[in-house]
């Protein structure tokens, strides 16, 4: 196949990249600046916003699989809230715009999204059919409910574009977990080998997650699936984070974490240029559809993830 994949240069979008293009796919990668993504893919110049002669590169290709978004891992200032509101629904309307014009539409188009669209609790997991959405939650920060609007205008932008030929589906993804420098899983290590990786705030929220490995086969899967509309791309195990943090850390040998307040939590968050909401939101997702279209993971406990992580990485250091 012929795979378009805007936003393809950060962590997660290079490594599935470079799997596609390794799998034999043509993978046009599109980015706001010269990159080289490497393993054979091409990288052409957009600006995320207004279409161009970009938007050939989606006349005739097979799939979209759009993961353009400015990084959350940031301080949520007003600013940075904005732009990652604008990046999302800009990039999806502009897509969708490329898509509506195209002579050739490609036949599906994946959107990435996110798990932190559901409401934060501990009670029950959120699957597809019965998880709440969140925004209404009491005793929260009040932007936590921004963040989730950003979800939710995210999936409305794809829902709302003219592309009656191209099958859609929102990727509701949880927390990619891979080997790689500057990954989410890469950081919770460095806290961890620190001894650092003890509960935040209590440690009751739960944390979901899916091996980078599952993430490119749940990829493949829905490429060639006719599932449709919103799908939660996260393992089957979420754990509440004083749990996952102690499986982390035993996997790298660390036997103590120290704990965090949330006062602590701030503080380190505000070093880290970072926002406690990545630490403190409860995200208990489950993944439904995949499970009832027949999907299997690899990696479903996270025992088992953390282990096969860890040992990656100690081969590539």
């Amino acid at each position: 196949m012929k795979v378009v994949v805007p936003g393809g240069t950060g962590n997660v979008g290079g490594f599935l990249s470079r799997a596609l293009a390794a799998a034999g796919h043509d993978v046009v990668v599109l980015s706001r600046r010269a990159v080289d993504v490497g393993g054979g893919v091409r990288s052409v110049r957009w600006d995320g916003r207004t279409l161009g002669a970009w938007a050939g590169e989606i006349d005739g290709c097979d799939a979209v699989i759009n993961l353009a978004g400015r990084s959350v891992s940031c301080r949520y200032t007003s600013e940075n809230l904005r732009e990652m509101m604008s990046s999302r629904v800009d990039s999806a309307r502009v897509v969708g715009s490329a898509i509506a014009t195209a002579a050739a539409p490609p036949r599906v188009w994946l959107q990435m999204s996110t798990a932190t669209i559901y409401a934060h609790r501990n009670d029950a997991p959120n699957d597809e059919a019965t998880g709440i959405i969140g925004g209404s939650e009491p005793d929260v920060p009040g932007y936590w409910a921004f963040s989730v609007e950003i979800a939710r205008q995210w999936e409305l932008a794809q829902q709302e574009a003219s592309a009656p030929e191209t099958r859609k589906v929102a990727l509701r993804t949880a927390m990619v977990m891979s080997p790689d420098r500057g990954s989410v899983f890469d950081v919770l290590s460095w806290m961890a080998r620190l001894g650092l990786g003890g509960p935040v705030g209590g440690g009751r929220q739960y944390v979901s997650w899916i091996h980078g490995h599952d993430f490119l086969r749940a990829v493949e899967f829905l490429l060639a699936t006719e599932v449709v509309g919103a799908v939660n791309v996260a393992a089957p195990e979420p754990l509440p984070q004083r749990e996952f943090m102690r499986v982390l850390r035993r996997a790298w040998g660390m036997p103590l974490g120290l704990p965090a307040t949330k006062w602590m939590a701030e503080v380190g968050a505000f070093a880290m240029r970072s926002d406690t909401e990545l630490l403190l939101k409860s995200r208990r997702v489950v993944p439904g559809r995949l499970l009832e279209a027949g999907f299997t993971f690899d990696h479903a406990r996270w025992r088992d993830a953390a282990e096969d992580l860890v040992r990656a990485r100690r081969a590539s250091a």
